[in-house]
């Protein structure tokens, strides 16, 4: 019996090392354009994943949560694209000077993908050192998401362009290597919202998905999920790869510590 124990302690030690070492590296700032200083305020403090919603208006990108918040200075240019640009540029090819590690730009497409994704494409193909990977390893990673192309249709656009995939889709090969991430509303796997503990049929349902998505060796991050620092903690149990937050700063001290 004690054997046994002994055993069973090994084997769960075992498990715990094999967990995500978690840094800021895995928080992702949700609709970043929310934020009083968007894009800065995450840059600053490390995030490895920033979220911009696009709505094609006239042959320009405008960043906003909905189309009746457009205006004219919002465009993803101006709020994005230059300053990713101008830090690559300061810091010699690198996202950050004093660390190692890049970050990715989630950008949702509101509007149909088309004009809206090849019209993307073409801003991004003008700064190869900063968004093409294949030139510059440390440079920034594309994923779209929202409003996305079939899987089919993946291959018709440039490499640089990797897309936020849903744990019900189904990929070929081919298809699963332009997949950066899978994230799905929580809402969608388990009933727990943050109040109370984790029921153990949650902890089942959302265990078994974290570990098929892993074996796919992709990422997973979950959106409408609870935002506080106790349910950071129970992401970070569950190994979930990003963390979701509205709360920048809370999130950083948090993982600081």
């Amino acid at each position: 019996m004690k054997k046994l124990l002994f055993l069973l302690s090994i084997f769960f030690c075992s498990i715990l090392s094999a967990q995500i070492s978690y840094t800021k590296l895995n928080a992702h700032s949700h609709n970043d354009y929310e934020q009083k200083v968007p894009f800065e305020w995450a840059y600053s403090a490390h995030f490895g994943s920033i979220e911009a919603d696009i709505w094609e208006v006239n042959g320009e990108l405008f960043v906003a949560h909905n189309r009746d918040q457009i205006t004219p200075e919002k465009t993803l240019d101006a709020l994005y694209i230059q300053p990713v640009v101008a830090k690559f540029q300061e810091n010699k090819g690198k996202a950050w000077k004093e660390r190692e590690g890049t970050f990715q730009l989630l950008i949702d497409l509101k509007t149909p993908v088309e004009p809206t994704l090849s019209l993307l494409a073409e801003k991004l193909k003008k700064y190869p050192e900063v968004f093409d990977q294949t030139t510059n390893p440390n440079a920034v990673r594309i994923v779209i998401s929202g409003n996305q192309p079939e899987p089919s249709q993946y291959s018709n656009y440039p490499a640089i362009i990797s897309f936020d995939g849903r744990p019900n889709q189904k990929f070929t090969p081919e298809q699963l290597k332009r997949v950066a991430i899978i994230s799905d509303n929580l809402a969608n796997q388990i009933a727990w919202r943050g109040k109370r503990n984790i029921s153990q049929d949650d902890l089942n349902k959302i265990n078994k998905l974290i570990g098929e998505m892993h074996r796919l060796n992709k990422p997973i991050r979950f959106w409408n999920s609870p935002d506080t620092p106790e349910a950071w903690q129970v992401f970070k149990n569950l190994n979930i790869d990003f963390i979701n937050t509205d709360h920048i700063q809370q999130l950083a001290d948090f993982l600081n510590k």
